[in-house]
């Protein structure tokens, strides 16, 4: 296992008005996080992903990639509901070319652990590129259990886990498999848990939050692979009070989505029915962003 940390954002995508994609805006956030040293993950929880057809993913996706050039690492998510569409979009994906291929527990469609293992290992079957598990429990109602990740990483191109469940001892648990199976990495979804989940095993963070503080982001991966232990806690705390005042305010990719169009009116609103604009929220975001020096 690679023991130097790296980070992931989880992108957001951009919108016009009409809520049409804005691809040139996207192409702009993305450059933005490859300058700060951060991979990316497209068409996540952060990225809409459940708002955008088939085709805008794979299109997205070949925009992102031909954005990076090579220049950072890219994961993309292709979970839904239906094995039978997820195989389908990590087949395109597979054929775009990228780094990794997550794939979100089925949402809507109550899950067996079983399903899962053959749902997983359906889409793992289909494609040669790594595949990633991605649990976020809270917003699919569907778990992974630790027992059936420990199963699904004995599947040759399973290559490891992002963990967006909150729970401390789930992380634990699924890092205490990527202790045991070298070909297994771990990456946080939490973020104020990235310094903490280095320091225990973790491979790396996937972040929401990186959208509006990449920087601060990629400090936290830095100090740790430098052995500078206190500048990666400096650095988690600033992150981490700032989710906590950002938060507050309501859904958390919604918000950071806001807080983004503050910085830069030029992502656009979330398609609906997500979070709608409120001048006051605004208000209340403009005071935050400019407490942490953002604006």
């Amino acid at each position: 296992m690679n023991s130097k940390k790296e980070a992931f954002v989880a992108l957001v995508t951009c919108f016009n008005d009409d809520e049409t994609i804005n691809y040139d805006a996207t192409r702009t956030q993305v450059r933005r996080q490859v300058a700060a040293g951060n991979h990316i993950m497209c068409a996540g929880t952060n990225g809409d992903f459940s708002a955008l057809t088939f085709d805008e993913k794979v299109k997205l996706t070949r925009e992102v990639v031909e954005e990076v050039a090579g220049k950072t690492k890219i994961i993309v998510n292709a979970g839904m509901p239906a094995t039978y569409e997820t195989v389908l979009l990590a087949k395109e994906f597979d054929r775009i070319g990228v780094d990794g291929i997550a794939v979100i527990t089925p949402f809507f469609i109550s899950c067996t652990q079983d399903a899962l293992i053959r749902h997983f290992s359906s889409v793992a079957d289909a494609v040669d590129t790594p595949v990633y598990l991605y649990d976020i429990p809270a917003r699919t109602q569907n778990h992974i259990e630790p027992e059936t990740a420990r199963r699904l990483s004995e599947h040759g191109n399973i290559a490891g886990i992002k963990d967006s469940g909150g729970a401390q001892d789930t992380l634990e648990a699924y890092m205490a498999i990527g202790r045991e199976e070298d070909s297994f990495d771990v990456y946080s979804g939490p973020d104020h848990l990235v310094h903490w989940a280095f320091q225990n095993g973790a491979r790396g963070a996937i972040s929401g939050l990186g959208n509006v503080m990449p920087d601060v982001l990629a400090q936290i991966v830095d100090c740790f692979n430098a052995g500078d232990e206190a500048g990666a806690a400096r650095a988690q705390e600033t992150y981490g009070s700032f989710r906590t005042d950002l938060y507050k305010l309501g859904y958390p990719p919604a918000l950071v989505k806001r807080a983004l169009w503050v910085m830069d009116h030029s992502v656009g609103a979330s398609r609906q029915p997500a979070l709608l604009p409120d001048p006051e929220q605004d208000r209340q975001i403009e005071t935050i962003l400019k407490k942490y020096e953002l604006i």
